[in-house]
């Protein structure tokens, strides 16, 4: 743990600037905001390194690519000295009931908005105040730059929990962290937010493929990552992806300080486009143009549509209606389609929703062949 600095230290104003910068970031909307120092998170990176070499991160890169410079503040602005951390809550409604007509998918709650830009619009405001007063200040969020619940919990914002996610006492763990890095030598906080996990491992039976274990979390399990990665969407964990589409927030929601959150705060309204559901037909139905306009904004690796199709061919097959001639034409489609990826995908649907005449009649597809021999070998997954 790092140590705050000296009030002797401290230049004449800069207490004042501390406080100034944190009541911007409260009347930007942040519901937690504290100030650390810049020192290394040496415990974070060993963690990245450890859990790296143990494979747990998969083909996660993100702030495992790089290990020393995530968790080294100083390598973001020249003379950093500090930095004001913040966490904008993302309280979202719950999705609305499905009429049953369309098979619809799930989308996670920290996914349904733009909330990082919220964030950064927030933490631009704390950096407008640092640059009035003459200091050099860098908003850094959700770009891999910095280990960020590293950050917040040093600045006193909350504790890391059993899920491996950030937890405030404000708003359990729903929320989204981003920090501002300054020359300014601002005094920070004297104290950490204690363990508030305890006993509690609500979050570990809570995961759909047990990716958590002891406050360790295996990325190649993580369907939150699991919908980003690239390539085929792993056979084994199809069925226990349901009907999301993007994300998985299960082991948040289920968290005591989340729940009692929403209980004290309630939900907030729909967010913009995509909002809690996505027509999964209707997804499958776009251009590619259209459909990085409509959801661009989500992490999709190399910007290919395709990885998004991919998620919603295997909701399909898990939410959808063989015998429906819209869910049958989509799979047609897709069998017959350009992307031996998705035609793949397609026949996974396909031999899920008991449509495999579908599948049989392609089977000179290798990517549909080999669905094939996975369900002769194993039986439906």
């Amino acid at each position: 743990m790092s140590t705050p600095v000296p009030v002797e230290l401290i230049e004449p104003g800069l207490a004042e600037l501390a406080d100034r910068a944190c009541s911007v970031g409260r009347e930007a909307g942040l519901v937690a905001v504290g100030v650390c120092d810049t020192q290394p998170f040496l415990e974070a990176r060993a963690a990245l390194f450890e859990r790296r070499a143990a494979g747990l991160n998969g083909s996660m890169a993100f702030t495992y690519r790089n290990p020393e410079r995530s968790t080294d503040p100083q390598r973001l602005l020249r003379n950093a000295a500090s930095l004001v951390v913040g966490a904008m809550p993302y309280r979202q409604a719950r999705p609305p009931e499905s009429d049953g007509d369309r098979p619809n998918a799930r989308v996670a709650r920290y996914a349904t908005d733009d909330y990082y830009a919220t964030l950064r619009a927030a933490l631009e405001r704390v950096a407008d105040e640092l640059r009035g007063a003459g200091y050099r200040a860098r908003v850094v969020a959700d770009d891999n730059a910095l280990v960020d619940r590293a950050a917040a919990a040093r600045a006193g914002l909350g504790w890391i929990g059993r899920n491996t996610g950030l937890i405030t006492p404000e708003a359990g763990g729903e929320v989204v962290l981003g920090s501002v890095v300054t020359d300014a030598r601002l005094p920070g906080v004297d104290r950490s937010v204690p363990d508030g996990c305890g006993s509690c491992r609500a979050c570990e039976p809570a995961c759909p493929t047990g990716a958590l274990d002891g406050g360790r979390l295996d990325a190649r399990r993580c369907l939150a990552w699991l919908v980003q990665a690239p390539g085929d969407f792993p056979r084994r964990h199809r069925v226990a992806l349901g009907d999301r589409l993007y994300g998985c927030d299960d082991c948040t929601v289920v968290c005591p300080p989340s729940r009692v959150a929403e209980r004290r705060h309630g939900t907030g309204p729909v967010g913009s486009a995509p909002g809690p559901t996505v027509d999964v037909l209707e997804l499958l139905s776009l251009d590619d143009d259209t459909l990085l306009e409509r959801y661009g904004r989500w992490y999709v690796p190399d910007r290919d549509p395709d990885a998004l199709r991919r998620n919603a061919l295997v909701v399909l097959g898990n939410t959808g209606d063989g015998g429906d001639p819209a869910t049958e034409a989509t799979l047609v489609r897709h069998l017959d389609g350009a992307s031996d990826l998705l035609a793949g995908h397609a026949a996974w649907a396909a031999l899920a929703l008991g449509r495999s005449d579908l599948a049989d009649r392609r089977r000179h597809r290798p990517t549909v062949a080999a669905e094939l021999r996975a369900i002769d070998q194993t039986g439906p997954q």
